[in-house]
């Protein structure tokens, strides 16, 4: 719509960010008139009209089955959309036309805003279906036709109030229609049925709709008293109730097609398994952080009754032994740590990627710097808690064999995301300036617990592949390849 306002009229921003307002609220309009909605705004040379939006019944059998967005017509081809453009008022006069043997009768409502008419809404009906209309459906068309005289006033959609299509009740969800004091006129059976579910004994018709939902769904204090000026259609309003078992969903919109108020419709929405689903979700969400919280902690007080261990220990390679070991089991509790304050059992890795870098450097024999570049994005946790162990592995093994005591350094970790679709390969480097690899040395051969981890973990469970190589210049450069799923953005 933004392109062809832009193209083809000389409407500005704020007139287009009105016909937004209207679009998003006139699916509303659609359903209660059974019919389909066209938007037509004039060009900048006032010779031609182009259908910049087009909305669809949910109610009824359509009477476009092409789409007529980005249509131009002629001035003059159209007399009812140049009548309601020109004089400002809804026109319904005319026979009703044929389209592919299907009387459509058509009528136009002009947009007004202000004191500017903007454009046509052009109203088409499809009468291969009509029949006798029944309450449901007689109350419909008269909401449709409040509503319709409000927008050729300009007092409908409501500034401010732009709604989402997807999350607010529809009119088939369950509608109200109420009078100017807030006593139901009529109440659609879903409507019924879901003041049924918060406690109503009665039917709603007669009945003031602010006090009786009060009665069913009760608070104290000025909040009660909110709720039924809400529930009685006062203001453009969205808000929930909950009573009984159940908890429904209500919209109310003021009904003032001619500046007075003459009553209301409210729509509203059973949403109690939705609402009870979520509560499940977030008492789960809640849950798995708690256990990964005290994962965390347990894995934090094992290492330190292995630190205990290692400092009543005579023997320096057994204390060694175990060091190793307190850093493995933090490197693991870090990963937990992070999935206990998060929502999904996904993780921003690149925080773990350099607290893993820090500690290990911490047990540096000499003065060695580390560094991260690029991005290792967001990893799933069964992808994280391996990976953030072959990195502790991978960079304890180049500081203790590639840096002596004293012996300055570098030590860079490179991450690239590659590749698209539902997959993608993480490439990782670790590469230092240390004294190299050994003449004869063979990773995929090598004996120490290490690089026996470093295999294991890559190969079988990331399903990855692992290589040692001397460095370019000086040094060790190791690569881990391993698939992951592309990041959602």
């Amino acid at each position: 719509m933004n392109d062809l306002v832009r193209q083809h009229t000389a409407l500005d921003d704020s007139d287009l960010e009105w016909l937004h307002l209207l679009v998003s609220e006139w699916q509303l309009l659609s359903d209660l008139s059974f019919a389909d909605l066209v938007l037509w705004v004039p060009t900048s040379d006032g010779t031609r009209y182009v259908s910049v939006a087009q909305m669809r019944p949910n109610t009824g059998p359509t009477s476009y089955q092409d789409d007529m967005v980005g249509h131009l017509v002629p001035r003059g081809r159209r007399p009812m959309l140049d009548a309601a453009l020109d004089e400002g008022r809804i026109v319904r006069e005319g026979d009703p036309e044929w389209r592919e043997e299907v009387p459509v009768r058509v009528e136009s409502i002009p947009v007004r805003r202000e004191s500017r008419v903007l454009g046509v809404i052009a109203r088409n009906t499809n009468l291969l279906t009509v029949r006798t209309p029944s309450r449901l459906e007689l109350t419909y068309l008269q909401s449709a036709s409040d509503l319709a005289q409000m927008i050729a006033a300009g007092s409908f959609p409501f500034p401010n109030q732009q709604v989402d299509m997807d999350a607010s009740p529809r009119a088939g969800d369950g509608l109200i229609r109420l009078d100017a004091d807030g006593v139901v006129q009529y109440a659609s059976p879903n409507a019924l049925s879901a003041y049924h579910r918060l406690g109503l004994a009665a039917d709603l018709v007669g009945h003031h709709l602010g006090k009786t939902t009060a009665e069913l769904a009760p608070v104290r204090g000025p909040v009660d008293e909110a709720l039924v000026k809400l529930a009685s259609g006062w203001a453009p309003r969205e808000f929930e109730v909950e009573g009984g078992d159940g908890v429904i969903q209500l919209r109310a919109i003021p009904l003032k097609p001619k500046g007075l108020h003459i009553g209301s419709l409210v729509l509203l929405r059973d949403v109690t398994e939705l609402r009870r689903r979520e509560r499940e979700l977030l008492t789960k969400d809640a849950t798995i952080r708690e256990i990964h919280h005290r994962v965390k902690n347990n894995l934090q007080t094992v290492a330190a009754l292995l630190r205990l261990q290692a400092r009543r220990m005579d023997s320096a390679q057994g204390r060694e032994a175990l060091n190793e070991a307190v850093r493995r089991v933090g490197s693991i509790a870090i990963v937990h740590e992070t999935l206990s304050q998060n929502l999904d059992e996904r993780v921003e890795f690149d925080d773990i990627a350099d607290r893993v870098l820090a500690m290990v450097a911490e047990i540096s024999p000499g003065k060695v710097t580390g560094r991260r570049t690029g991005r290792f994005g967001i990893l799933e946790a069964e992808v994280a808690t391996p990976l953030s162990m072959v990195l502790t592995e991978v960079l304890q093994n180049a500081l203790e064999h590639g840096f002596g005591p004293g012996e300055q350094g570098t030590v860079e970790v490179t991450a690239v995301r590659g590749g698209s679709g539902e997959e993608s390969r993480l490439v990782v480097t670790v590469q230092d300036d240390g004294r190299g690899l050994p003449e004869g040395f063979d990773p995929q051969r090598a004996g120490n617990l290490g690089l026996q981890i470093v295999r294991t973990l890559v190969e079988g469970e990331l399903g990855g592949t692992f290589d040692m190589v001397p460095a370019p210049e000086r040094g060790t450069r190791v690569v881990l390849d391993f698939p992951v799923r592309a990041e959602k953005h």
